[in-house]
């Protein structure tokens, strides 16, 4: 088992999606959706840039439970409804079961989403990286606190020297046992799972129900 830290930099409720009872990371962070495996945890913290100032507060953990294709993502009927309706509401405008293979000529199309032009037409630049790791991370056992998650308790951020809370660009991956049961034991202590509350964007936004 490992670790995977990150800043969550757009907290959108696209990337980590955690609606509907799955949390999915489908879009974004390549590096770790080409290495994650079943039993890893995903950790993403709030940035602390000079607009959001939330370093050092949890925004998501999830355990993977579950890795698909961009294939399997867009059949499965658990998933139908993280397909993106950009005029619907704030949790159906930001679907990310975004990518269907059309044929072999043709390759990927794109829904109208977060990642599309803001006409709805495909955006070459994400189709490339989203899709360079044809990986979907799937959990049904995280917990999801947008823009109100608590602060990561001092024993993680200062672990044997070691910060489990990420800072700055890319991702930190851990794989101590000894620090890896103490993040689960902290995560466990919180005592809830799922859905807690409003991606951070959403908090500028009147009503933050979705």
């Amino acid at each position: 088992m490992r670790l995977h830290s990150y800043v969550v930099r757009y907290d959108s409720g696209f990337a980590p999606n955690p609606f509907y009872g799955y949390c999915t990371l489908a879009t974004c962070k390549p590096d770790i959706r080409r290495v994650a495996q079943v039993g890893d945890w995903i950790v993403g913290s709030g940035s602390n840039s000079r607009d959001i100032r939330r370093g050092g507060h949890l925004v998501y953990a999830m355990s993977v439970t579950e890795a698909l294709t961009f294939q399997e993502y867009d059949a499965d009927p658990r998933f139908y409804r993280k397909k993106p309706f950009r005029y619907g509401s704030r949790k159906q405008s930001c679907g990310d079961n975004i990518y269907v293979n059309v044929d072999a000529a043709r390759g990927w199309a794109q829904r109208d989403s977060f990642h599309s032009r803001p006409d709805g037409t495909q955006n070459p630049e994400h189709v490339t990286r989203d899709t360079g790791v044809n990986r979907v991370l799937v959990s049904e056992d995280f917990v999801y606190f947008g823009g109100y998650g608590p602060a990561f308790p001092e024993n993680l951020r200062s672990f044997q020297g070691q910060d489990v809370c990420k800072s700055g660009i890319g991702r930190s991956c851990f794989d101590q046992p000894e620090l890896l049961q103490a993040f689960v034991t902290w995560i466990r202590s919180l005592g809830v799972t799922g859905y807690q509350a409003a991606p951070y964007e959403w908090r500028t936004l009147r009503g933050q129900t979705g």
